[in-house]
C-alpha cells in the first residue's frame, strides 16, 4: 500500500481565503455570519442568515472561453485548485496531462442560476435563455469536470455529490486511489455556492436559525440555546500525492492522510444515527491502525441542529470519552454543504501544524443531552498532537471520518 501525503492546500471561506486571515478570525472569535437583505423578498423563508465568501472574483487571466462553462461552484473549485497546485509546485507541470493525475471532488449540486433556465422552460414553455453551457453549470459533477478540463487532466474523475460529505468523500476516495496504486496525484476537495434555495431546504425541516437580528450569535453548535444551522459557501482543494513521488521531487509536505472511513445509516433520509456515526470513526481508526487515545483533536461536523448535535456528540463520546478536545468550524463559516468537508480538513491540518485549535463560537452552555466531551469553549487552546480526526455527516445517512498525521 502507498502512503499518501498532502503537498498543497488552498480555498475560499466566509472568514478568509488564506490561512493567515482564517486564523485571525478564529483567534478573535469573529464569524462570517451576516443578515442577507436580498432574502427579504422571499415569502415563506424564515431565516435571513448566511455566510457568504466576500470579494470573490476570478482573475483576468481567465478568459470568457474559460468561464463560459463555470458557475460559482466551479469557479471556486478551479481557482482554489490553481492556488493549491501552485503551492504544490505542480502548476503547469507536464505530468498533469500524463494520466497519472486525477480529480475527486464534490458539491451538493451545480449552480442554481442554471436551474432557473430550465425552470423557465418548464414553467413558461419556452427554451429562451437555454444555451450549450446551461447543463454544464447545473450538473452535479460541474466542479471536477471543469477542474479536469481547465488543467488538462487525463486521469480518473470521481464525482462525490453526497450533500454535506461531498468534500470529505472527495478527499477519502482520492486517498484510496493513491493508496491502492491507481494514481500518483489526486486533486481533491469540495465546493458550494450560496443560494437561498439551500436555506429553504432546511427551513422546511425547521432546521435553520432564525436569530435574524443577532447574526453574530448564531449558529451555536452543541449549545443548549441553539436554534438551527446557517448556510454558508466556499471551497477547498487538497493536492494528494504518493509519498515517494512527492519526495522524489522534493515537495513540501503539509500532512499525511492515514485513515478514512465511510458508511451509511441505512435507516432514514434526514434523521442521523449515532450508532453508524460511531462505527465510521472506528473504521477510520482501524484504517489508520490507531487507538482513540492517539487522536489529539476532533473536528466536529457540528451543524447546530438538535438531532444532529446530539447524535454526533454521543457517538463521539462513545469513541473518545472526555479525553479528546473537539470544536466545530461551522460556528464560524456556517454550513458550507459540499465544501465543508474540505474546508474543515484544511483547517484541522493547519491547526495541527501550528499547535493551536479554535474554540466553537457561541458555545456558552453545553446542551445536557449532548455527549460528555472536552468541548473547546470561549477561546482557542494550545495543543500538541500528532493526529487529528475530521468528521462529516450528510443527508441520506452518509458518514465520513478522516485522520491526518503531522509531517515531521
Amino acid at each position: 500500500m502507498n502512503r499518501v501525503v498532502i503537498t498543497g492546500i488552498a480555498g475560499f471561506s466566509p472568514i478568509g481565503n488564506d490561512w493567515k486571515t482564517i486564523q485571525h478570525h478564529l483567534e478573535s472569535m469573529t464569524t462570517g455570519i451576516c443578515y442577507m437583505e436580498d432574502w427579504d423578498k422571499y415569502n415563506g423563508v424564515n431565516t435571513r442568515l448566511a455566510a457568504p465568501v466576500l470579494d470573490f472574483k476570478m482573475p483576468d487571466r481567465y478568459k470568457r472561453k474559460d468561464l463560459r462553462s463555470m458557475g460559482r461552484v466551479a469557479q471556486f473549485a478551479v481557482l482554489s485548485t490553481n492556488l493549491a497546485l501552485q503551492q504544490a509546485g505542480l502548476l503547469g507541470a507536464a505530468e498533469l496531462q500524463s494520466g497519472d493525475v486525477g480529480v475527486s471532488y464534490g458539491s451538493c449540486a451545480g449552480d442554481t442560476s442554471a436551474f432557473l433556465e430550465f425552470g423557465n422552460m418548464l414553467l413558461n414553455l419556452s427554451a429562451d435563455g437555454l444555451n450549450a453551457n446551461s447543463y454544464i453549470k447545473m450538473m452535479a459533477h460541474t466542479a471536477p469536470v471543469n477542474i479536469g478540463i481547465y488543467f488538462g487532466l487525463q486521469g480518473r474523475v470521481i464525482t462525490t455529490s453526497s450533500a454535506c460529505t461531498s468534500g470529505s468523500q472527495g478527499i477519502g476516495y482520492a486517498y484510496e486511489a493513491i493508496k491502492h496504486g491507481q494514481q500518483n496525484i489526486m486533486i481533491a476537495g469540495g465546493s458550494e455556492g450560496l443560494c437561498v434555495t439551500a436555506a429553504a431546504v432546511f427551513d422546511t425541516l425547521y432546521a435553520t436559525s432564525v436569530r435574524n437580528d443577532e447574526p453574530q450569535l448564531s449558529p451555536r453548535p452543541f449549545d443548549k440555546d441553539r436554534d438551527g444551522l446557517v448556510i454558508g459557501e466556499g471551497a477547498a482543494t487538497l493536492i494528494l500525492e504518493q509519498l515517494e513521488h512527492a519526495q522524489a521531487r522534493d515537495a513540501k509536505i503539509y500532512a499525511e492522510i492515514v485513515g478514512f472511513g465511510t458508511n451509511s445509516d441505512g435507516s432514514h433520509i434526514t434523521q442521523p444515527s449515532a450508532q453508524t456515526m460511531e462505527t465510521v470513526m472506528r473504521l477510520s481508526l482501524q484504517d489508520a491502525q490507531l487507538s482513540a487515545t492517539e487522536i489529539g483533536y476532533v473536528s466536529a461536523h457540528g451543524t447546530a441542529t438538535n438531532r444532529g448535535d446530539i447524535a454526533e456528540s454521543q457517538a463521539t463520546a462513545s469513541v473518545f470519552g472526555q479525553q479528546t478536545p473537539i470544536s466545530a468550524l461551522k460556528s464560524f463559516t456556517g454550513h458550507t454543504l459540499g465544501g465543508c468537508g474540505a474546508l474543515e480538513a484544511w483547517t484541522a491540518i493547519e491547526m495541527m501544524n501550528s499547535d493551536w485549535f479554535h474554540a466553537t463560537a457561541n458555545l456558552d452552555i453545553i446542551d445536557p443531552e449532548c455527549g460528555d466531551l472536552d468541548y473547546i469553549m470561549q477561546s482557542g487552546r494550545k495543543i500538541e498532537t500528532e493526529y487529528v480526526m475530521s468528521n462529516n455527516f450528510a443527508f441520506g445517512g452518509i458518514n465520513t471520518s478522516l485522520i491526518f498525521k503531522r509531517w515531521t
